[in-house]
């Protein structure tokens, strides 16, 4: 008489990636094909896990499982046992050790580790994204952004734009100065997602002549010259009202409270 062929079910009320990682590493050691392991994701009742004990009984199976509601996790024992099928719990173990450890409750969500890796790579893009389309080096990106930033140098555009990034914001920043034509773009996407970001010129003068101190130039230059800065900044803010975007003074605020602003405005 021929031996039963083997299967694992592999039950999850996420995904189940976990649980099969761990399946086939395990079936590994035994040569068993891909077919022998089947994958049964977001488990939600006590009639899903009942419809999968029903069809394992019959077979020459085992159940391995990630399920952190507790109310499904024992009645999968309760069932499996009842109809003589080995169940392995993946998760369980673990949470009960870090449990004792940290003398707290797990908050048994399912898929949380799927939702935070997630929320990791959603940052990475939007760091990416940031650095891309930084200073207008490609105003492509406007129409693609979350957010986008206009101001005159040094108003803070580029580190608000990767503070933003770390919150998931796609950011373009666009510097404005009166010898170049603002993007054509600015005028084609709706102007909530538009910030203009304007300073006092006294310290905005200061910020320009350190500015220069720290690459070594003349601290006289045009660029920190106070009649300069203020043209500029009239130019931006003119800019700004042409458009009708918000206009944030970001004079005696930190980049938190700026991007608080923001955030707020793109959420309404």
């Amino acid at each position: 008489m021929a031996e039963r062929r083997s299967i694992i079910y592999v039950l999850s009320d996420s995904i189940g990636e976990t649980a099969e990682q761990v399946a086939r590493a395990a079936a590994a050691q035994f040569k068993l094909s891909r077919d022998q392991i089947i994958r049964i994701p977001y488990i939600k009742d006590k009639a899903a896990i009942e419809k999968v004990v029903l069809e394992a009984k019959d077979k020459n199976s085992i159940i391995i499982y990630t399920l952190v509601i507790a109310e499904l996790k024992e009645h999968l024992e309760k069932v499996a046992k009842e109809n003589n099928i080995n169940c392995v719990d993946i998760m369980g173990p673990a949470i009960e050790a870090i449990s004792q450890i940290t003398k707290e409750k797990p908050i048994y969500v399912p898929g949380l580790i799927r939702q935070l890796d997630e929320d990791y790579f959603n940052k990475v893009e939007s760091v990416e994204f940031a650095v891309k389309y930084d200073d207008g080096k490609d105003t492509k990106g406007i129409k693609k952004a979350d957010a986008v930033i206009i101001g005159v140098s040094r108003t803070s555009k580029t580190p608000l734009s990767m503070y933003l990034a770390n919150k998931n914001i796609k950011v373009a920043n666009i510097p404005l100065t009166p010898e170049v034509k603002p993007p054509k773009e600015l005028f084609e996407i709706p102007v909530k997602k538009i910030f203009g970001l304007i300073t006092n010129p006294t310290k905005l003068n200061a910020i320009r002549q350190e500015r220069l101190r720290s690459l070594g130039l003349n601290y006289e230059a045009n660029y920190a010259n106070m009649e300069r800065i203020e043209q500029e900044l009239e130019y931006a803010e003119n800019i700004m009202h042409e458009i009708g975007c918000m206009i944030i003074d970001i004079t005696d605020k930190a980049i938190e409270e700026t991007a608080g602003i923001m955030l707020k405005a793109l959420k309404e």
